[in-house]
């Protein structure tokens, strides 16, 4: 087991960031942590890289307690914060030969990290030139340069354009093919690309653990559908499996289905039926977005 967690939880003063918190994660396995500002994500993962301990439970990265078998989890773990560390003022690869000496890694490793996250082209660039994905990049690098067994990613796309989200996407699901990826973010899309499963965090409490496969296999459909006048919502409700309308503006009303199966045909035919006119007609992929709210908005 890459990573185990069991009734661990943190408390700062009077406040219990986390509370009794219990997840485990297999190899390899790319998993999203989920959850609103100030929910325990960053915290859970301080805790997994051992620069926080527990106030109770235990954690294992790779089978060594995070409190008592530091070093060793430091080894096995490459760990991207947040707020990405870099010294401006370096090189690219001065920085990774920095960090290869910390880690008593090889030069050619710092050959084959940059060749892994694509910056051969900015190699020769000091990092305070880099463009915001490629300084996630170096950060990739420098979590990699030691072959760890785990990557633990906190944010690792913010900030990032459509371009950029594509290419970090594309490395971390390449990295996910033989290692344990835990990351969190707040980007939905990002974890349906990305990832196998997903645990969401509210208040310092797992809500929700899912495999993507289930989600989206027991996923709520919402169709939008625009009519060139306005319909009674209980009207529509008759469409077969229709659990909820919404008219959310003008004559556009969200339709949430309860079904996989793609339902469109279904509601033109009801309008054809009934002699309505659609003015446009398309699908709405909510799933987790509806089972983040719902388990978060409270």
């Amino acid at each position: 087991m890459s990573i185990e967690v069991e009734g661990v939880s943190k408390i700062y003063g009077n406040q219990r960031a986390l509370n009794k918190v219990s997840f485990k994660i297999d190899k390899p396995e790319i998993v999203g942590f989920l959850g609103p500002n100030g929910a325990g994500k960053s915290t859970m993962m301080k805790i997994l890289t051992t620069y926080l301990k527990v106030n109770e439970g235990h954690a294992k990265v790779n089978g060594y307690h995070v409190d008592t078998n530091s070093k060793e989890v430091q080894q096995s773990v490459g760990y991207l914060p947040e707020h990405n560390p870099l010294y401006l003022e370096h090189y690219v690869k001065e920085y990774l030969a920095f960090n290869a000496k910390i880690y008593g890694v090889s030069k050619q490793r710092i050959d084959d990290v940059v060749e892994l996250t694509g910056l051969t082209p900015e190699a020769h660039k000091k990092i305070s030139q880099l463009s915001k994905g490629y300084r996630q990049r170096v950060g990739l690098a420098t979590a990699l340069l030691h072959n760890p067994e785990v990557l633990i990613l906190d944010e690792p796309t913010t900030g990032l354009d459509p371009n950029q989200l594509v290419d970090i996407r594309n490395l971390i699901k390449s990295i996910g093919k033989t290692k344990t990826v835990f990351l969190s973010t707040h980007i939905m899309q990002e974890v349906e690309a990305m990832c196998d499963r997903v645990i969401i965090i509210n208040k310092g409490e797992i809500v929700a653990d899912k495999k993507l496969k289930d989600l989206r296999d027991e996923k709520e459909q919402v169709v939008i559908v625009e009519f060139d006048y306005r319909i009674e919502e209980a009207f529509l409700l008759k469409l077969p499996k229709a659990k909820k309308v919404v008219n959310t503006h003008d004559f556009v009303y969200e339709i949430t289905f309860k079904t996989s199966e793609d339902m469109r045909s279904y509601v033109f035919d009801f309008a054809h039926d009934n002699q309505l006119k659609i003015l446009q007609l398309n699908q709405k992929n909510t799933s987790l977005e509806s089972l983040f709210r719902d388990l978060t908005i409270k």
